[in-house]
């Protein structure tokens, strides 16, 4: 009997995987895009069992857009094969913690993801304590303490002193931001602008649940304050209401980060206030 492609495919995903060749990683790659979900997942599966032979940064960026990969089981494998490069996974530690909370992932994917990020967390903290840090500021060497005190707060390394500056600045950043919240939806949330109180209206009539101005999603290091996330379909909203040349250099900027990323973001704009409902909700089904 003959064997099929997706068969033999298959079989030489789990070839490589057990042959402890370095070599194989860029033939695994190649089949980390085959068609097949079957082969995609054996394919993932293998990489992670060649984490202490190949280069580490070259498998994490073929295995970290596969956390978006349409089949679940593809996912769950792919979590597991970044947790065995450690240390070197850590830049798709936001993507893992997306899949650990998302209600859209199975239980078992959650759960996968948790432990993912429990090792390569602990590599990165091990890693960490061997290496050498210092201030991003003043160039000082950090303690120990400083450097976790700082990369907890900001995900950079400050001295204590700079530290309380940078907290300083951000506080009352933080402050300003608030007091430009002058502008209430119907469902209670103070907003900054009209077109953001429509966007809270039409999720709220259409009983979708929001997060609203909550710095808690990191881009490529950067802490960032999305106008709008949608945990149920981990999509993002960023209505873009200015048009100053510092304004639209900033909104570039951070729409290149979600690119980047590989974020689902939805921009909406003053030109589609009249019509916010029907633009905001056609564009979210696209990611349904």
């Amino acid at each position: 009997m003959h064997r099929t492609p997706e068969k033999q495919r298959r079989e030489r995903a789990v070839e490589l995987g057990k042959s402890g060749n370095p070599d194989a990683l860029p033939e695994l790659i190649e089949l980390t895009r085959c068609p097949a979900a079957n082969v995609r997942k054996l394919a993932a599966s293998a990489i992670g069992k060649l984490a202490s032979l190949v280069e580490g940064q070259t498998a994490v960026r073929a295995l970290q857009p596969m956390l978006r990969d349409p089949f679940p089981q593809v996912r769950q494998y792919v979590a597991k094969a970044l947790s065995a490069y450690g240390a070197d996974a850590q830049n798709a530690l936001s993507d893992l913690r997306d899949m650990a909370i998302s209600p859209a992932e199975p239980q078992y994917n959650n759960n996968c993801a948790k432990r993912a990020i429990e090792i390569i967390e602990e590599a990165r903290r091990i890693a960490e304590s061997q290496a050498v840090h210092c201030c991003q500021r003043c160039g000082v060497r950090l303690e120990a303490d400083e450097f976790v005190r700082s990369q907890k707060a900001f995900q950079r390394p400050f001295c204590n002193y700079c530290f309380d500056e940078v907290f300083l600045e951000r506080r009352n950043f933080e402050t300003k931001v608030e007091l430009q919240k002058n502008i209430r939806a119907k469902d209670g949330t103070w907003v900054q602008s009209a077109g953001e109180r429509l966007i809270c209206e039409v999720l709220n009539a259409e009983g979708i649940r929001y997060r609203y101005d909550e710095r808690f999603r990191i881009l490529d290091g950067y802490a960032i304050r999305p106008d709008f996330y949608l945990p149920e379909f981990n999509v993002y909203i960023e209505y873009w209401g200015m048009d100053t040349a510092d304004y639209k250099i900033g909104m570039l900027k951070k729409q290149q980060l979600y690119q980047q990323q590989g974020k689902k973001l939805i921009s909406l704009y003053p030109a589609d206030k009249p019509h916010m409902h029907e633009r905001l909700m056609a564009k979210l089904k696209k990611f349904q």
